[in-house]
């Protein structure tokens, strides 16, 4: 079953932000995501930022990370954020996007 990605538009803001080489192993991890929606790991609570239901999933050797949820009832996946960790930045961003 293929999954629908769905794009937060600041996750496209910041995928479009990345140089072109990493933005192409970024995409081919959310590629990956389309048909393998478990592929990442669980968040929950991230020194306070509640991202309980999201997951990550990590792209260039780990210095990037996609922030998603599954939203199986809708075959669907949403992508919150797109960014380096930079001292929990990108789950900051999360948190602010969730919504």
């Amino acid at each position: 079953m293929n999954y629908k990605l769905k794009f937060h538009p600041d996750a496209l803001k910041d995928l479009q932000e990345l140089d072109h080489r990493v933005k192409l192993l970024v995409l081919k991890q959310i590629n990956k995501l389309s048909t393998k929606p478990e592929l990442g790991q669980s968040l929950g609570q991230k020194h306070g930022i509640d991202l309980s239901g999201y997951k990550k999933l990590y792209a260039d050797k780990k210095r990037i990370r996609i922030i998603y949820k599954t939203i199986h009832d809708m075959v669907l996946i949403k992508i919150l954020v797109i960014g380096k960790r930079e001292g929990l930045k990108v789950y900051k961003k999360a948190g602010d996007r969730d919504g």
